[in-house]
This record gives C-alpha cells, structure tokens and sequence, in this order.
C-alpha cells in the first residue's frame, strides 16, 4: 500500500497539488517546497502571515546541498549526532519558493528519517514543505484523529497511509546556526 500511495501522492505534488501526509514527527501540509503558488495556498489554509515562514523536507544531504548557498560544519556534527528528528534553520537559502524563505535568507530544513517521506522525497525529485496540519495558532494535532475537518477538506488529497496510527507523534527539535556559526536552540 505505502508503494502505491508514494506514487499517487507524488504525482499530484509534481503537478502543484496541496497533501496531508505523515511525517516522521506530526501530520503534515505539504507541497512542491519550489512552487510558489502551492506554497501561498498552505499559507492562506493555515491563515498564517507569509512573514512566519514554513519547514522543509529534504532526504538527505545532496537533496540538502541544492537548497542551501553552503551546508554548515555545524549543521553536519548536529545531525550526525541527533538522537530525535531535528529540524535546523540554515542561512543562505536558495531555490525555494520565496514563502519559504525568512527576511535573514534562512529557511529551516529537516532530513526526514520517515520512510513513506523518503520514497516521496526521492521519487518526485523535489523537497516538499511540511507544516503542521493547523490553523496556525491552534494546537497541532499529534495524531490523524486530531486533524479538524475543515483542514481535511482543504488539501487536494489526504494520504491513507499510517492513517490508524494511534501513537501520538511529537514536533522536532528546532536549531538555528547563523551566519557566523552561532547555535541558538529554539526548540530542545
């Protein structure tokens, strides 16, 4: 079923659509991380300010590499040494939908470890945004039974799979490593 669902799922991402999908912390909001249209739709779904910008899924350093100006001698001790998903704000984005990316030029960027993400991530080639399935502001749901309908019915397709899950899920760390190399933890 997972098989089926990557390629459904990333086939609609590919052609600019809005999903609700699992993470490898909480259920997700996602689209194309590159398409600035998709990118606004999530913002006015979630009512949020396009001055907070959005998370972004990559699987792996080389997907990583693409999106950033340089990948921090920092950043890399971090995640090698992360015991929990780690989401870390790098500066000197790039390549990304300008919703994404902060008034600094940061964008925060996690390596997800999340299985269906994966096969996502490497099928349809492109890093996908993943914020919480929410009206910002509201408590982030810890489990599918949790996502409020209207939320359900914005998005172009709901992803079946972990849809069952009952284990509640819980958000990343967030880091941020500025310019000069300062680590400030933002979220333990």
């Amino acid at each position: 079923m997972m098989v089926e669902e990557v390629r459904k799922t990333s086939q609609l991402i590919v052609s600019g659509n809005l999903i609700l999908y699992p993470t490898d912390t909480i259920w997700g909001i996602g689209c194309d991380a590159t398409n600035q249209d998709a990118v606004q739709r999530i913002f006015r779904i979630k009512q949020r300010g396009d001055h907070k910008s959005m998370l972004v899924l990559v699987n792996g350093t080389s997907m990583l590499k693409d999106y950033l100006e340089t990948i921090p001698e920092r950043a890399i001790n971090l995640l090698e040494h992360a015991t929990k998903p780690t989401t870390i704000i790098y500066p000197g984005a790039r390549n990304l939908a300008a919703g994404l990316i902060a008034e600094d030029g940061s964008v925060g960027i996690r390596i997800t470890t999340d299985p269906f993400c994966r096969q996502l991530l490497e099928r349809t080639g492109k890093p996908i945004v993943s914020t919480s399935a929410n009206i910002s502001g509201e408590h982030s749901p810890a489990m599918f039974s949790q996502i409020k309908p209207g939320i359900l019915e914005s998005v172009d397709y709901v992803v079946e799979w972990r849809q069952d899950d009952t284990t509640a899920a819980l958000p990343s760390s967030i880091i941020k490593i500025e310019p000069g190399g300062k680590i400030t933890v933002i979220r333990p």
